[in-house]
């Protein structure tokens, strides 16, 4: 049975709740009353409750006041306020402290067992899910820590889970670390950990790889804790191949989903920092840094290549890029092998943006060959052996006939008008689903991809042709000059007559 404590500095209202309400069909007693916030504290300390109905306005203490206090004495305490002011400051307060109904005066009794029942309801899903088996607990708990580590939670949805798992997420830093191992013994120390380091949580991503989560007070002091204690994980599984990387660390109130995102960049680099016991993510920084010092590669190029599934748009910027860096004076061997690993990662950062899982060992192989290479010649020859086959791979992967179809309808077309409702009454799909299935497949809109495409073939026109801009424009399914002239500068950083004149 349920336990209710009502406050309100009006007698006649705690007499007409205890009489109004058939409590006991709710499985509910009312253990107890007052008329002021101090009072309902004092009697509330001895008293177990699990549902508190208070007024808003009142002597001494306020509603909101005594919420916050009665929190501190039950965490899981549910609440519903009553309330005589229409007033948003006070409805935002309490949804702030997470209260389940806010009823104005006169109470609807309607409304106010309808939000009773609700209220029980949800204590009675979380007392069942209280009796999961420790698997489930750890399913349970691990969908919550990645959701929450990536940013996908709502806030209240976290703080009922929360509470439900004993997870404590309110220290004001945090730090992800990643272990990547075959080594099944790795599991069960990384929950041994959890179970003995209070604020360190564990879970398994959808990568597979195993996360931990490290709660700071002092990161100065704890990150250290945490290395030390990461390095004795080491020495008890197979060290060979283990490989630990560390991400940021982040305050609770900015972009902590960072640490995460850096934590599985800095995974990328293992092979090439080589350093034996972990990556830190200020280690890639540094060595990012010192890449960017010697040359800047023209990434968008890449970007676009890869999102084209295009080899040779991938082997011509290659060429371009290693030929530039051949001929930059002070240019070392081992400043080629950073920046042509720096190139490989991103490229593998950037199918991990479009949740592509393919080719796993696309930089372990590509990255070997390259730290392996004698020449820059072998070193390029390594760098397209590697991206060819990553084309190959994202070409053989469009699951969907539908998609491939669409895909060959727009490079046969695409100096036609086309939509998504025009493809979709043609191939008997509905758009908007049409249009879903296409990013997921191919990791961009179907605008941006008919957008680019028609650049490309504009490209080629420039570079061909002495046909007038406005002409080509047309040629390729653009039929307003000003738009071409957008989407061409923003595909290719400069206007039409722009890129024409550097040919």
């Amino acid at each position: 049975m349920y336990k209710v404590f009502i406050v309100d500095d009006e007698p006649f209202i705690i007499e007409g709740l205890y009489d109004v309400v058939d409590w006991s069909k709710h499985d509910i007693e009312v253990v107890g009353h007052a008329q002021n916030g101090r009072q309902a504290l004092e009697k509330m300390a001895v008293i177990p409750v699990d549902i508190l109905i208070t007024d808003i306005s009142m002597p001494i203490m306020t509603g909101l006041e005594l919420i916050e206090g009665a929190r501190q004495l039950n965490p899981n305490l549910r609440v519903i306020i009553l309330s005589g002011f229409d007033d948003f400051a006070y409805l935002k307060e309490g949804l702030r402290l997470g209260i389940e109904n806010y009823l104005l005066k006169p109470i609807n009794l309607k409304e106010l067992e309808e939000t009773i029942l609700s209220t029980t309801d949800k204590m009675t899903n979380a007392k069942r899910e209280m009796h999961l088996d420790p698997y489930d607990i750890n399913i349970l708990r691990s969908n919550i820590l990645y959701r929450w580590i990536t940013g996908r939670i709502e806030a209240e949805e976290l703080d009922e889970r929360a509470s439900l798992l004993n997870l404590n997420l309110d220290l004001p830093f945090l730090m992800v670390s990643i272990l990547r191992s075959d080594d099944e013994s790795l599991e069960m120390l990384l929950h041994q950990l959890m179970e003995q380091q209070e604020r360190v949580y564990y879970f398994r991503d959808n990568d597979g790889d195993h996360v931990l989560i490290c709660m700071m007070q002092d990161p100065d002091i704890e990150k250290t804790r945490a290395i030390r204690e990461l390095q004795q994980i080491r020495e008890r599984c197979d060290q060979a191949g283990l490989c630990i990387s560390l991400g940021s660390v982040q305050n609770l109130g900015g972009d902590y989903t960072a640490s995460y995102r850096h934590a599985k960049e800095a995974q990328e680099y293992y092979l090439v920092l080589q350093q034996p016991a972990y990556v830190d993510y200020l280690d890639v920084q540094e060595k990012k840094g010192e890449s960017a010092q010697a040359h800047v590669l023209q990434w968008p190029e890449y970007a676009r290549g890869i999102a084209g599934r295009d080899r040779q748009v991938l082997f011509l910027q290659i060429d371009r890029d290693f030929d530039q860096l051949r001929h930059t004076p002070g240019m070392t061997p081992t400043m080629l092998k950073s920046l042509a690993v720096e190139m490989i990662i991103r490229l593998k950062l950037e199918l991990n943006e479009i949740q592509y899982a393919a080719a796993p060992d696309f930089v372990k192989h590509t990255v070997t060959r390259i730290m392996d290479s004698n020449s820059i010649d072998d070193l390029v020859t390594g760098v397209k052996g590697g991206v060819g086959r990553l084309v190959d791979s994202l070409n053989q992967d469009v699951k969907s006939p539908v998609i491939q179809q669409i895909l060959l309808h727009t490079q046969q077309h695409y100096n036609e008008d086309l939509s998504l409702k025009v493809l979709g009454a043609e191939y008997h799909i509905h758009p908007v689903y049409l249009g879903h299935l296409f990013h997921k497949e191919t990791g961009e809109s179907f605008t941006e991809y008919v957008n680019k495409y028609r650049i490309d073939k504009a490209k080629e026109l420039l570079r061909t042709t002495s046909m007038k801009v406005q002409d080509i424009a047309k040629n390729v399914g653009y039929w307003e000059t000003g738009y071409f002239y957008k989407q061409f500068k923003k595909f290719v950083g400069l206007s039409p007559r722009d890129f024409r004149g550097m040919l």
